[in-house]
């Protein structure tokens, strides 16, 4: 990592180790006579939006001292983050259980209770219709997953007029907007929250249910466990939190994400290029992958999740 002074982590006792894993951004190990640290490279060159880093790392430290279980975070610059190195197993994309899903829920609460100033105000961009292009451009290029986007345009084009046409009922808060199983680790069984990173304001119903939706089912939607989802929303009752009403904002969140996480992992296919910051183009093939077949069947249940998970 040429060009960033980590001088300030200590004297290194051996050199830093990449880490698998980093769905836009790349973090490596760093051992030092002071401790170990978890450094993230930021992806200055396709990335999707992050929020200033300052503004993040004010966030986190009021979260840290609050007692967010979290890494403890160091330092922010214009091309990493920096946090100490926690010891925890990956969470895997399959339902949690009703008590780590319970404990979630009264983290989220505990972070929209904070009073941190946030000058970034997230404006939610219109959704990309560029899905057309897009298709025929993976055609000519002979994509493995053309054939499979191209059946789904007209989908991806009324999953783009959701997104925009949605009406999002508020409250907005303040939160990490991204916790799902691969942001997680489990210590001693207990959720420790990781990659802060995309923090901003976000629609209470949409960080809800993109969340106890995330925690709650396996890689598909065939496996969504009622129970968990709603152990979300009692711990978020317990904490003090106030749930707002039903209503179809609750997954528009994590559709759009969705949405745009693979588009942007679209356009790094198309380039055939393997590049030195975010992931490796192997990565971004099996999330594109994930997305042409997992978005329209998102999209296709959105009334069943509806009727069963928000059901009071």
């Amino acid at each position: 990592m040429r060009g960033v002074d980590l001088s300030h982590l200590g004297t290194p006792v051996g050199p830093m180790v990449r880490v698998d894993g980093g769905f836009a951004h790349r973090t490596y190990r760093l051992d030092t006579d002071r401790g170990s640290f978890a450094v993230k490279e930021l992806n200055l060159d396709d990335r999707r939006r992050t929020s200033p880093v300052e503004d993040v790392l004010r966030f986190e430290r009021a979260a840290f001292a609050a007692g967010i279980p979290m890494p403890e975070p160091i330092s922010a610059g214009p091309r990493t983050l920096v946090h100490r190195w926690v010891v925890g197993e990956r969470v895997p994309e399959a339902p949690v259980s009703r008590a780590f899903a319970f404990e979630i829920g009264e983290i989220l609460a505990r972070l929209h209770a904070l009073d941190v100033p946030w000058d970034d105000m997230t404006v939610e961009e219109p959704a990309p219709r560029d899905w057309p292009e897009l298709a025929e451009r993976a055609v000519a290029t002979g994509q493995p997953w053309a054939g499979e986007l191209t059946d789904h345009v007209e989908t991806f084009l009324a999953i783009a007029d959701l997104i925009d046409t949605c009406e999002r009922p508020g409250p907005a808060v303040l939160s990490h907007r991204d916790i799902h199983p691969w942001n997680l680790l489990a210590r001693e069984g207990r959720p420790v929250v990781l990659d802060w990173e995309l923090s901003g304001t976000l629609d209470l119903s949409a960080e809800l249910g993109s969340t106890a939706l995330s925690l709650a089912k396996g890689p598909g939607f065939d496996d969504v466990e009622p129970d968990v989802f709603r152990s979300v929303l009692d711990g978020y009752v317990a904490g003090g939190g106030t749930l707002p009403a039903s209503g179809p904002s609750w997954f528009v969140s994590m559709i759009g994400g969705w949405s745009g996480h693979t588009r942007w992992n679209i356009l790094r296919c198309l380039t055939d290029v393997e590049t030195g910051t975010g992931p490796d183009l192997a990565l971004s093939h099996e999330v594109v992958r994930d997305g042409v077949h997992g978005l329209p069947d998102l999209f296709g249940r959105l009334p069943e999740l509806e009727t069963a998970l928000l059901r009071r």
